[in-house]
């Protein structure tokens, strides 16, 4: 019998697509991962559903968009609906599971068979023990998730990604020899943006590329974009553009930290013998501004800078390709490609697609991955200053205006719908004001095309596919108690002829706080 694959997904929070050499940036800030990468498949045009932590958490593990999953927000994680999610999948199937790192989504960490949990801070389920330990953690709690000044105390090894990928070889050592499931889950580069020596002066502010987009015009952004730099501008003062750069620096050494424990999880498996027979998956859940628009952190909308995600496929059986230019893949496509590789059942409410076939570079279906699409929103109308709630009240900022939460009513509410196609990126929201940009030409988008007369088919088109990636994106639950049948390809398709066997109707159990039927 064909030993099982090992399966492993690191994932990083708030990590931005484009800050790689690999991916033709300016600065070499992950080495490791754009050399190990050409061995597998790098793919350049990868998004995640939604660019907020929970809810693009959740839709990974359920290969679920959230407006059907139900978590919208990061305050939503009670609601998540869905019949079966990857943990299920596989610890049904044999597998030993384990959580390192950072949860954030609907599974509690006691579900995973071994976990030790950290998060942003140094109270989030850190377990720390040695003085240095105590330190950073007192460090952490002090800085209100704002960038630091001074490097981070402890050295490298009480930083988090360290002790992630200590767990996840304490784990892997506890094993004895069963098929086993890891997410090694980076807390960073996420905000507090703190990095200890030799990261914290590896990428000096004063040498960072210029940015590419500036304050002005934001405008034509949207109301969201002005209204949070003025925000930032009052939360970080008259220091506002110094305390950006020093973000921006310290970002890059995270990027460089997280590069180098990659690396020593990389060589651990191979030192174990394990590297031949695990699938070894690296991704982000969403990107971050990094400064541009004169913004860090998330907030506002669908912009490609924080949608755009770092996805790497690695393992055996998957054809080394490197940078993969062609075909757009999501985060909800994680959940049915691993069942596709591991010959398992894709769970009913599944609506993500099996890429296996771009990774075997063979038989790629025609217009599968032609698009991605994202959500964001979690409904109603936009809130504005002449309502009566106040950032105070919202718990927003603190008193001392000294915290911030990008992600606030003001943020999220409404609903926008984004998808990409070819070099171009289309939004829209629940009011029918639109955004076009093209991606090549102008890959920070900074010129709406939506009026542009000559752009009108391009729209048209455009329009069309989101109307048609909204209905494909419907929620097949609850599926229908009699008569009807729900045919839904096995691997998620919809462009591929094929004839569907009578199952008889489908009886499921959606799982969730509710318990719904």
């Amino acid at each position: 019998m064909e030993k099982k694959k090992n399966v492993i997904i690191i994932m990083t929070d708030q990590q931005r697509a484009d800050l790689r050499k690999g991916c033709g940036y300016e600065l070499d800030t992950m080495p490791f991962l754009d050399e190990w990468a050409k061995g597998g498949v790098d793919f350049e045009n990868a998004y995640t559903p939604n660019p907020t932590c929970m809810p693009a958490r959740v839709s990974m593990m359920t290969g679920r968009y959230s407006e059907c999953h139900q978590v919208r927000t990061n305050h939503n994680l009670q609601d998540a609906l869905y019949t079966e999610d990857l943990l299920d999948v596989l610890k049904k199937n044999g597998y030993v599971t384990a959580l390192c790192g950072k949860n954030h989504s609907h599974r509690s960490s006691e579900d995973f068979d071994f976990h030790e949990c950290t998060g942003h801070l140094g109270n989030e389920g850190e377990i720390n023990t040695t003085p240095a330990e105590c330190e950073f953690a007192d460090f952490l709690n002090s800085t209100h998730h704002m960038e630091m000044h001074v490097p981070s105390p402890g050295g490298v090894e009480v930083q988090h990604p360290y002790r992630n990928v200590s767990s996840a070889f304490q784990f892997i050592d506890s094993l004895d020899h069963e098929p086993f499931f890891a997410w090694v889950s980076f807390a960073e580069p996420h905000n507090p943006y703190q990095v200890p020596e030799p990261y914290f002066n590896m990428f000096p502010p004063e040498q960072l590329p210029p940015l590419h987009s500036t304050t002005e015009n934001l405008e034509e952004k949207g109301d969201r974009y002005p209204w949070i730099r003025n925000l930032w501008e009052k939360v970080l003062g008259e220091s506002v553009e110094e305390r950006i750069l020093r973000a921006r620096s310290n970002y890059h050494g995270m990027l460089r930290l997280i590069d180098d424990q990659v690396k020593r999880l990389i060589e651990g498996l191979r030192e174990r013998g394990l590297e031949e027979n695990t699938i070894v998956i690296y991704v982000s859940d969403h990107g971050d501004f990094v400064g541009e628009y004169g913004l860090i952190r998330k907030g506002p909308d669908l912009p490609d800078v924080l949608t755009h995600i770092p996805m790497i496929f690695k393992g055996p059986d998957i054809v080394p390709q490197g940078r993969r230019v062609s075909c757009f893949v999501s985060l909800v496509d994680i959940l049915p490609t691993l069942c596709d590789m591991l010959g398992l059942e894709a769970p009913l409410g599944c609506q993500g697609k099996s890429f296996l076939p771009i990774l075997k570079n063979r038989d790629i279906p025609e217009r599968e991955f032609d698009t991605a699409y994202a959500e964001s929103g979690f409904s109603g109308q936009y809130w504005n200053e002449h309502d009566g709630l106040t950032l105070p009240a919202e718990d927003a900022v603190s008193p001392e205006w000294d915290r911030f939460d990008c992600l606030n009513t003001w943020t999220q509410c409404g609903q926008v719908r984004a998808l990409w196609k070819g070099t171009y990126h289309i939004q829209v929201d629940m009011m029918g004001s639109g955004y076009l940009y093209n991606r090549k030409t102008d890959p920070f988008e900074l010129y709406n095309l939506w009026e542009e007369p000559d752009m009108q088919g391009v729209k048209n088109e455009l329009l069309t596919e989101l109307a048609a990636a909204m209905m494909k994106a419907a929620d097949t639950l609850p599926v229908p108690h009699k008569r009807y049948r729900t045919k839904v390809h096995p691997k998620g398709y919809w462009y591929q002829e094929w004839s569907c066997e009578d199952m008889g109707v489908r009886r499921m159990k959606a799982i969730g706080s509710r318990g719904l039927e």
